[in-house]
């Protein structure tokens, strides 16, 4: 299925990965969360070729979860920078909700490779569901509810 065809869906989960869905995005995600910026510190961290990173880019680009800033070092030509929109900063629950995810089910032998910690306290902190109020709520405690314009594929 192509993105275009699962951005016009009622489902915001196929709406979200049809954005975010594609091989490396969320890896290139979690980088720019990390402060990264730059196209050649993508390509080296991920070790991807510039024509699939570039297609990458582009796509968070044009569904507004980075933006290109334009730069210039000296003596080099112009290039551009990407840097996360406020759209792409709300991944960062996400990014972190996996690596918990894969923490817990797919265990590194030497442990995580990353925490996130509070800044004020310094303890790590977990993503969780919490209701308005502010309370913290067990995923069992936690109904889904479809509404009409779920799609039903029955």
């Amino acid at each position: 299925m192509t993105i275009a065809k699962l951005a016009r869906t009622s489902c915001s989960v196929s709406r979200s990965l049809s954005v975010l869905g594609e091989r490396w995005t969320l890896l290139i995600i979690r980088d720019a969360l990390s402060g990264m910026t730059k196209f050649e510190a993508f390509r080296e961290s991920l070790g991807l070729g510039a024509d699939v990173l570039a297609d990458r880019l582009a796509t968070l680009v044009d569904f507004g979860i980075l933006e290109k800033r334009s730069y210039q070092e000296p003596g080099s030509r112009a290039r551009c920078e990407y840097h996360l929109t406020d759209a792409g900063r709300q991944l960062h629950v996400v990014i972190g909700g996996l690596q918990l995810w894969g923490d817990a089910n797919l265990p590194w032998p030497s442990g995580p490779s990353t925490e996130r910690l509070d800044r004020r306290t310094g303890k790590p902190v977990r993503v969780a569901f919490v209701d308005e109020g502010g309370r913290q709520l067990p995923e069992e405690k936690i109904d889904v509810v479809h509404h009409s314009g779920y799609p039903n594929r029955t």
